[in-house]
């Protein structure tokens, strides 16, 4: 179809071999790290590569090649989905948005699985009470103990009478 094309060039593509390079460079820059600090990263999620490799992924005349292994691994290391890696940069996005941005996905998937810790031991917790109901009393006097504050001390005991934190 004619209409696809821009004018004399062809259709750009929005998954390449380009764009993971790219996008290699970009996520490694948004966590502030270095090429052998990606290099390493690589290598502990299985594939082997060294601080030459990232740079000619990166920068390299001819770029280096990028394999399916590779690719997975700069997935887990990035947390990012494969279609995600492949894709173009976002316009207007900023290194300083993109950090930002970083940080609170980061502290979202902190939070949530601190909340489900919290959630398990809480439940634990309650079961233990069930089956032990005279130890009640302590459990929440050492909660109190344990983290100083009787607001915070009292929503926790709350949490354990109600079976769970949410």
């Amino acid at each position: 179809m004619a209409g696809d094309r821009p004018e004399g060039g062809e259709v750009p593509l929005l998954y390449s071999e380009g764009n993971v390079a790219a996008r290699v460079a970009l996520e490694r820059e948004v966590r502030g790290w270095s090429t052998t600090e990606l290099a390493d990263r690589v290598t502990r999620a299985g594939v082997k590569m060294n601080q030459t490799a990232v740079w000619r992924i990166e920068n390299g005349t001819p770029r280096r090649r990028i394999n399916l292994d590779e690719a997975l691994a700069f997935t887990r290391v990035f947390e990012l989905p494969l279609e995600e890696l492949m894709s173009p940069p976002l316009e207007g996005l900023d290194i300083a948005s993109r950090r930002l941005v970083q940080e609170a996905v980061e502290a979202f998937y902190e939070t949530r699985d601190a909340r489900d810790r919290l959630h398990h031991a809480v439940v634990a917790i309650a079961d233990h009470i069930k089956a032990h109901p005279d130890s009640s009393r302590a459990i929440h006097e050492q909660c109190l103990r344990l983290m100083g504050d009787e607001r915070d001390a009292r929503t926790l005991s709350n949490d354990i009478a109600d079976g769970g934190h949410y």
